[in-house]
């Protein structure tokens, strides 16, 4: 625009020379101006302004060029303004067809790449929810996935390879610990009965006696740590699946009545808030479990304790005092974990752990009140 202020002056002069003054075209959106001045000085000046077009009869922005010469023999102040509008309006169309195209590509791009991408990436997302799904306790294999991909092809080929042998292995150290328990119970028993039948003879000394007494409670403890460890594996592999409607209220004061003798022998205090509460889960898997929490809270007890179970539709507390004071809570349901004051296998509390992820539920340990409490939550999604 400041080249064509320029060449404005430039036809004012050659106007001049002829003794005319210049005026632009009514069409050309411009304006010039003379004004008289004493004398001319040589300068020139830009800048931007607002005008009224007279033509348009509207006010536009423009651009104008100040200037003087002597024009006719006279000083002049010359000054050639431009309207900006018609450039403006030129700028937004180049740029809107410019824009337009380019935004539309750029929307047909985005389209095929998404439905490429979700071709090239839905059997990949089926491979997830496979390896997601796949359980090594079912019968059913690995699925395998028809892959557009070359390297998402290798990588289904190696995890159904992968998963077979999973299973293969799994398999193999699952027949290996059935078979390994089950044959183990045998000379088990015959040691016992051997022992049985030595303890009772009056041919033994002293010395010999207390030598099969610590053999006796050695296979006794061996004993109880093959069953545990035959439990855990029938467990592990979803062996008990028996469902039925059980009622957990009768069946805690079932077991209170049964473990009376041994509560009542070591002087210890049963306080229960009982409500008659339902439950469809496995029958002997939740045997197991009252037995096992019974047990857990009387041998862990001191002369003279206390035990308090609580029971309603969200949750099954059993509580005891005891010798030591708050265990780990993050290794408490390890396998093998034990203090070293206990005579246990170590087994008891992860059995209690693998039944409640059997049967979704929630156990929890806590030590307050110098009570340690576990809780099982039956319905941990909606507490």
């Amino acid at each position: 625009m400041d080249h064509d202020l320029v060449e404005e002056i430039m036809e004012v002069k050659e106007y001049s020379a002829e003794g005319k003054f210049y005026q632009p075209h009514e069409f050309e959106d411009l304006v010039v101006q003379y004004k008289k001045i004493p004398k001319v000085t040589p300068s020139s000046s830009y800048a931007d302004t607002l005008f009224y077009n007279p033509v348009k009869h509207r006010r536009e922005t423009a651009r104008y060029l100040k200037t003087e010469l002597a024009l006719v023999g006279q000083p002049y102040q010359i000054l050639v303004i431009a309207s900006k509008f018609e450039r403006q309006e030129q700028i937004k169309n180049i740029c809107l067809i410019i824009l337009i195209p380019v935004m539309l590509l750029f929307a047909i791009v985005l389209l095929i790449n998404r439905i490429l991408l979700k071709k090239i990436w839905s059997p990949f997302s089926q491979l997830l929810n496979n390896i997601t799904a796949f359980n090594i306790n079912h019968e059913e294999p690995y699925k395998s996935v028809e892959m557009p991909v070359e390297e998402f092809r290798q990588l289904n080929e190696v995890l159904v390879e992968l998963s077979g042998k999973v299973k293969s292995d799994y398999n193999e150290i699952k027949l290996f610990t059935e078979n390994a328990s089950h044959e183990m119970m045998t000379p088990l028993a015959v040691i016992n009965s051997k022992l049985d039948n030595m303890l009772q003879s009056n041919v033994l000394g002293k010395e010999d006696g207390e030598t099969l007494v610590e053999l006796y409670k050695a296979t006794s403890r061996l004993t109880k740590l093959n069953q545990s460890l035959l439990l855990l594996v029938k467990i592990d592999n979803n062996l008990l699946q028996d469902t039925e409607e059980a009622n957990l209220k009768l069946l805690i004061e079932e077991k209170a009545t049964y473990f009376q003798e041994l509560i009542t022998e070591r002087n210890i205090t049963l306080e229960t808030k009982l409500e008659d509460v339902s439950i469809s889960t496995s029958r002997q898997l939740l045997d197991i479990l009252i037995n096992n929490l019974f047990s857990n809270v009387i041998r862990h007890n001191y002369d003279g304790g206390k035990i308090e179970i609580s029971l309603d539709v969200d949750k099954l507390v059993f509580a005891n005092t005891g010798h030591n004071k708050a265990l780990d809570p993050e290794k408490i349901f390890d396998r093998f974990y034990k203090d070293n004051t206990s005579e246990g296998t170590g087994l008891g509390l992860s059995i209690l752990k693998q039944i409640c992820n059997r049967q979704h539920y929630q156990l929890n340990y806590s030590y307050e009140h110098d009570l340690h409490t576990f809780t099982i939550l039956f319905n941990p999604k909606l507490i």
